[in-house]
């Protein structure tokens, strides 16, 4: 059971040995790992094969205490699940926002399962979130996914497993078979202990302050199919899921370099074809589906058209000065522009091939989502990046790191509006901006933007920008005009025939 956010929290510190070797500097990488998950083993994997570079690393474990608050700002966590979270996502449609993760294969006792939860406006900039609905999924933890108009993709293991929701209402002769079927539909039993509560069917209750839904209204999941998205033969694993951006196409990607593409609802298979040699990092769809743009493990960025390769990115170009295989691409995505209807853009993470004591910088790209010519190049912190979001009005890019922190940057000049250091405590596994509305419902409040994070150590938070206070024009007029009558009276005073 994981103690209260306000108390002194058991972290696990994760470090490799020192290994020395001819012409080789010592180096050391940190992580941190929620001991309350007891799933080293799987979020020591997940951090190792897509955060750890190319070295191989040896593992040697040490207990410490650490205070939760340590002076620094601090973000309260929306909800907290019963095991660490790797995927978050927003279906705006159905109002709904969809967390997942779990324990994995592993016999650790740590459920896998998709959590359904409302998230709703609490005053001008705070939120809160419910548990609608817990959805088990065996022995598989979803890693990715994709959401739109009630379908969810989730990437589990070498599959992605295709289901759908939908919302049904209850009358009141129905509650007492709901409640006799609480485990199937994720119903909130109260745990012994300090408080806290989890879902006997891998759900977690919220914090205080959140609140359950109403019991008239019942969220189920049915799968529609089950799709081999990658063919390793020795670890079979999807890293990336997403749906074209009108819905037509599902595209997968993962550690065996392939591409799939296939036709939706339809599910059937339209492109499947070897994109990179190594791992496919990260991919995304240009509007239309004219173009695919790929990340590879290594040094690779691809643009496609179909199945057929158009050219690569070298955002090198930007920054000469940088020597070539210094860095790796990380992540994509394409981005709309706001008052530019014809208008794209593409933006991509690079991040240090290998770390060293140094620490350098790793960096945005900004690119035309036409020409794919790199049209702006940004630092953005010696914090490695473990995942990007773009906002759907293409105003803001949201960043996470392998150190928890979480940015918000401005699209236009890719400057930092928004960053809270380790505000999880270990690696952010993933982002997704908070639309306007959701389901009729206001979400924005007086907030620029709120995004979502979620990260292995099992919470899930919201970051909300504040809109910048002005002074009315008027205002500042007075208050100029006040401040010259008083210099001149001050002159007047201490220089008498100075007028």
């Amino acid at each position: 059971m994981s103690p209260p956010s306000s108390s002194p929290c058991c972290l696990l510190l994760l470090f490799p040995v020192e290994v020395r070797r001819k012409k080789m500097k010592k180096v050391k990488t940190p992580f941190l790992c929620d001991l309350r998950n007891q799933n080293s083993s799987l979020s020591r994997t997940f951090v190792r094969r897509r955060y750890g570079g190319e070295q191989q690393f040896f593992f040697r474990e040490q207990c410490l205490t650490i205070t939760a608050s340590m002076g620094k700002k601090r973000i309260l966590d929306v909800y907290r699940a019963p095991f660490p979270l790797y995927s978050v996502k927003v279906d705006p449609k159905k109002g709904l926002v969809v967390t997942a993760g779990g324990g994995g294969a592993s016999k650790t006792g740590i459920k896998n399962a998709l959590l359904f939860l409302d998230v709703q406006l609490v005053g001008a900039h705070q939120y809160s979130a419910s548990l609608l609905h817990s959805h088990d999924t065996t022995t598989r933890a979803t890693m990715n996914m994709a959401v739109a108009d009630g379908v969810i993709a989730a990437g589990q293991d070498g599959t992605c497993c295709v289901m759908k929701t939908q919302f049904s209402k209850q009358n009141q002769g129905s509650k007492a078979a709901a409640n006799a079927k609480s485990e199937q539909q994720g119903e909130v039993r109260r745990r012994a202990g300090k408080g806290e509560r989890s879902g006997e069917d891998g759900a977690a209750a919220p914090e205080e302050g959140s609140h359950m839904k109403d019991e008239s209204v019942h969220l189920s999941v049915s799968t529609l199919a089950e799709l081999q998205s990658d063919l390793n033969p020795q670890d079979p694993l999807q890293k990336v899921v997403r749906f074209s951006p009108d819905m037509s196409l599902l595209l997968t990607g993962g550690t065996d370099g392939h591409v799939r593409v296939w036709e939706f609802p339809s599910l059937k298979k339209k492109f499947d074809f070897k994109a990179h040699d190594g791992e496919i990092e990260d991919l995304d769809m240009s509007p239309g589906n004219k173009h695919l743009v790929t990340v590879a493990r290594g040094f690779s960025c691809s643009i496609w058209v179909g199945n057929q390769w158009a050219l690569g990115l070298k955002w090198t170009e930007t920054k000469p000065e940088i020597p070539d295989k210094t860095y790796r691409y990380l992540a994509c995505r394409f981005g709309k522009v706001e008052d530019q209807k014809d208008a794209l853009r593409l933006y991509t993470v690079q991040i240090p091939h290998k770390r060293d004591r140094k620490h350098p910088p790793c960096y945005i790209t900004k690119w035309d989502g036409k020409s794919f010519l790199p049209m702006l190049t940004a630092p953005c912190g010696t914090e490695v990046i473990s995942t990007l979001a773009v906002s759907d009005s293409g105003t803001f890019l949201g960043l996470g790191t392998v150190t928890g922190s979480v940015a918000i940057y401005i699209t236009f000049s890719l400057q930092r509006l928004y960053y809270v250091k380790e505000s999880h405590g270990i690696v952010v596994t993933d982002l997704a901006f908070l639309p306007d509305s959701l389901n009729g419902r206001n979400l924005r409040g007086d907030n620029e933007t709120a995004m979502l994070s979620v990260a292995v150590d099992s919470r899930c938070q919201v970051h909300a920008v504040p809109n910048a206070s002005w002074f009315p024009v008027w205002l500042v007029l007075v208050l100029c005009g006040l401040m010259v009558v008083g210099v001149i009276l001050l002159l007047q005073h201490l220089f008498p025939g100075f007028f």
